[in-house]
């Protein structure tokens, strides 16, 4: 009686021929996979909003940095363009990124644009990265 349900499970197993292993890979590549784009595409985003945040206050920063002598005297309110890259440069420095200020509108404006790196945690073998992320942003000099 075993030796009839010995042959008989050999002959039911010997049949499948690793199907069973080519689906749990094929099902954990996938996981792998859905995970890593999770996690990567999250830190992306992060990266991002990052960038965003340090540009608009670097900007913000450097819109502060106005031209006193003309502001004082009543012939324009405008920032002064190399204290306000100045001021926009260390608060970069000071966030550990790149970028760069430009005073635009005729002074009335700054524009700051930064570089944020992201390198991958679990998709790097696919895209080994590291990404770059930029953040723009402007501020405004209002008066009144």
């Amino acid at each position: 009686m075993m030796a009839w349900l010995s042959r008989r499970l050999r002959r039911d197993w010997h049949g499948d021929g690793g199907a069973f292993t080519l689906m749990v890979l094929t099902f954990a590549a996938a996981l792998f996979l859905m995970v890593g784009l999770a996690v990567d595409g999250g830190g992306r985003l992060t990266a991002l909003a990052r960038a965003d945040d340090i540009a608009a206050e670097a900007a913000r920063a450097a819109g502060q940095a106005i031209d006193l002598p003309q502001a004082i005297n009543g012939t324009a309110d405008v920032v002064h363009q190399d204290a306000a890259q100045a001021a926009a440069q260390a608060y970069l420095r000071d966030a550990g990124v790149t970028g760069n200020a430009q005073v635009i509108d005729g002074g009335h404006a700054v524009k700051v644009t930064v570089q944020v790196v992201y390198s991958p945690k679990l998709l790097g073998a696919i895209d080994p990265g590291p990404w770059t992320e930029t953040g723009v942003a402007t501020a405004q000099l209002l008066t009144g």
